[in-house]
């Protein structure tokens, strides 16, 4: 059984997480679990280790933004484990830890010898938790993927983007980034279900199914019988006006989602004049006439500066927003009461900080534990935790079967003697 977590750590500390992942998704499923608490063991390839490592640019101060961003709260295994006795070393960390993760290439663990059955073997407790593009049956079960292209197979893209130009994907990891968030969701319901029967599970996600979820909505649309919908830019299909609108120097996001909204929306602008317009009385005549609605109150908003129409519209309580820019938002007013940002140290970088999850429990955010790791960083610190002697870490070590960081890590001594004692398996 677990050891009870202490005062102001998460809820899964005493429990060891392994992450044989790459990119985006098992990652950022990891680093979920790592800030609520648990001991994850990031296992990384000899050389070169996650390939976010080498995603760049963006840099900060030479270290791959990507790799920066989904990576935290995790220590680094470097390990061949397709060698004899990197094998060994991978099963010994999987029989003594509670929940694998992994995302690699279709196939790709189970051909190193850790299929799902040898896994199990090793870890009746475990819970095995894989991630894939398309799924795992089916004819494209076997086909790689990253989340532009199942943006583009699921449907995202045709309906993202204006209709006068290309299709376009999402440009944030929306496929990846919500893989991993429903990774960690079922990470916990499976080990609600194994304080039940004792028993680990065999967690299958992937890229396409959460596009599927997120696609709830239009999906239903036309199975309804509804058009398949087009691209509407910023637009809505079922409310007019809905989306981004100019300004003089800018563009603010409008919604009037009934009629007294509508002419509310009017008067602050002083277009009190579309009021008497028949095709724009009410929303099914708005959404009827998107375009003449869209070059009416275009011409009315970009008469003003966006600061002189967000002034009016907020006097009115009518639902808009600024689009703002990145470095906008890095300045905001409202996003830094939210105190979301944490410095934490890092050994390469000077002032790092990095994002807390996004909830807070009796005010508080989750705690982070650490920087994202050097690549081998706590190679000696997991192989003393499963009882290697330094003699032997050394033999590893000189056969290459792992690789440690440089010297000169600050986690290096510290972690050496790290053990795990909870005896969840």
């Amino acid at each position: 059984m677990t050891t009870s977590p202490q005062p102001g750590t998460g809820s899964l500390a005493g429990l060891r997480v392994v992450e044989i992942g790459t990119s985006v998704a098992a990652p950022y499923a990891a680093q979920i679990l790592g800030d609520f608490g648990a001991d994850v063991v990031k296992v990384e390839r000899i050389g070169t280790g996650d390939d976010s490592r080498s995603w760049a640019p963006p840099q900060w101060d030479g270290v791959s933004v990507t790799f920066l961003a989904l990576n935290r709260s995790k220590r680094s295994l470097v390990v061949d484990y397709k060698s004899d006795a990197g094998k060994k070393i991978l099963e010994s960390l999987i029989s003594e830890s509670d929940v694998l993760i992994q995302n690699l290439r279709p196939g790709a663990l189970a051909a190193a010898g850790f299929d799902a059955g040898h896994i199990r073997t090793l870890n009746p407790r475990l819970i095995y938790c894989e991630l894939s593009g398309f799924g795992s049956v089916g004819p494209r079960a076997s086909d790689p993927a990253y989340d532009p292209l199942v943006q583009a197979f699921s449907g995202i893209v045709s309906i993202t983007g204006d209709e006068s130009s290309a299709p376009s994907r999402v440009p944030v990891s929306l496929l990846d980034m919500g893989t991993g968030m429903w990774a960690a969701l079922a990470v916990f319901e499976a080990l609600r279900r194994r304080d039940q029967t004792g028993l680990g599970s065999h967690v299958e996600l992937s890229l396409l199914q959460t596009a599927l979820t997120w696609l709830t909505i239009p999906l239903m649309g036309v199975q309804s019988g509804s058009p398949v919908p087009g691209r509407q830019g910023s637009g809505l299909a079922g409310v007019v006006p809905y989306g981004a609108f100019p300004s003089s120097d800018g563009y603010v996001f409008i919604s009037a989602g009934n009629n007294q909204t509508w002419h509310d929306l009017l008067d602050a602008l002083g277009a009190g004049h579309l009021k008497e317009v028949d095709e724009y009385s009410t929303n099914p005549q708005r959404v009827m006439h998107r375009e003449g609605v869209t070059r009416d109150l275009s011409a009315a908003t970009s008469r003003l500066t966006s600061h002189e129409l967000v002034g009016l519209l907020a006097a009115a309580r009518i639902p808009h927003s600024p689009v703002q820019t990145l470095d906008q938002v890095l300045g905001d007013e409202q996003v830094h009461a939210l105190g979301q940002f944490r410095a934490l140290h890092h050994d390469e970088i000077s002032e790092f900080t990095t994002l807390n999850l996004p909830m807070t429990f009796d005010g508080v955010y989750p705690e982070i534990s650490q920087a994202p790791p050097a690549l081998g960083a706590d190679t000696h610190g997991v192989l003393a935790s499963l009882g290697l002697s330094e003699a032997v870490i050394a033999d590893l070590l000189t056969q290459g079967v792992v690789q440690q960081a440089e010297p000169g890590s600050d986690r290096m001594a510290s972690d050496a003697t790290t053990k795990r004692t909870d005896g969840a398996v």
